[in-house]
């Protein structure tokens, strides 16, 4: 039986973060992937589907609706965090995004005032292409 693997990618606020992550996974992922986005607000989607998500959703219910169904959640960390991303995340989305199975990759901002013990400072850029690297590793057979 042939199925489906679902990253998801989370962002909010204008969706840059996000859609950087679409664009850097979406060549690379193997054929039996879908890349899923969903977003805070309708910007961020807009953002990520743009950059070549296949599908794309937006707000609380899609965020927890997809979470629990992602094999694989990639974002910023302020989506695993009540209140993150300027009070975009709800509650429920940080619970939901949490609390799911699947595999957390999620990039270290200090704008959400929280700081990882052990992360050395990089840039932007540079988190986000060892973010597509560790999601390609864990889809490795």
């Amino acid at each position: 039986m042939n199925s489906i693997r679902t990253v998801l990618v989370l962002d909010g606020q204008g969706g840059g973060v996000g859609s950087q992550l679409v664009r850097l996974l979406k060549p690379r992922l193997p054929g039996d992937c879908r890349l899923l986005c969903v977003g805070t607000n309708v910007l961020a989607t807009s953002a990520m589907l743009k950059a070549g998500a296949a599908q794309g959703a937006t707000g609380e219910n899609a965020v927890v609706y997809n979470a629990a169904r992602a094999d694989i959640i990639l974002g910023p960390i302020g989506v695993a965090l009540a209140n993150g991303i300027l009070g975009e995340v709800s509650p429920a989305m940080a619970a939901a995004v949490s609390g799911a199975g699947a595999v957390k990759i999620l990039i270290p901002s200090a704008s959400c005032g929280v700081y990882v013990a052990g992360v050395e400072e990089l840039r932007l850029e540079d988190y986000l292409h060892r973010a597509v690297e560790l999601a390609l590793r864990e889809l490795e057979p």
